[in-house]
């Protein structure tokens, strides 16, 4: 890893623990950072415009913080005003599901609009299929995760445009 990757993600690292963000994923390319402190999450304003700064890496792994304060990045110019996002989040430990099966449509995708109580994808567990349904309406915004693969509870499965 180089030391500008380094500097970068000590910073990333501060500006979370500076904002009280618990958990943070960051996904570029075949790059994928994961953050998560020991703390409660609450939902979060997210600026896009303020980590454009970050550069691809090959391979970037979490690094111990310096002792030091770090200086902060200098805001963008012309920064996009801050957007709350809600994060859906999986009740369980299990296998994410975008569909009800093989080859079907997913039960939504980004840019669709939900309703509270709507299935939004399935977490399979001890051979159980269990619906999960939004807690919130609004635009789907992302995906936080890949169809097929285990997830945490508590894991952030989309990211939600509140309306």
């Amino acid at each position: 890893m180089e030391q500008n990757d380094l500097q970068e993600l000590r910073e990333l690292v501060s500006f979370l623990k500076d904002n009280g963000i618990a958990e943070f994923d960051l996904h570029r390319g075949e790059q994928h950072v994961r953050i998560k402190f020991a703390q409660p999450a609450a939902p979060i304003a997210f600026d896009p415009a303020h980590f454009a700064h970050l550069t691809a890496a090959s391979h970037v792994a979490p690094a111990p913080v310096a002792a030091a304060p770090l200086a902060a990045p200098a805001p963008a110019a012309a920064a996009a005003p801050a957007e709350v996002l809600h994060e859906v989040k999986s009740p369980i430990v299990g296998t994410f599901y975008e569909s009800s099966a093989p080859g079907s449509a997913p039960f939504v995708k980004v840019g669709d609009t939900i309703s509270v109580g709507q299935v939004v994808c399935i977490v399979e567990a001890m051979k159980l299929m269990n619906e999960i349904e939004s807690d919130v309406a609004g635009e789907v915004v992302k995906l936080l995760t890949e169809n097929g693969k285990p997830v945490e509870y508590g894991q952030p499965l989309f990211a939600v445009r509140p309306r």
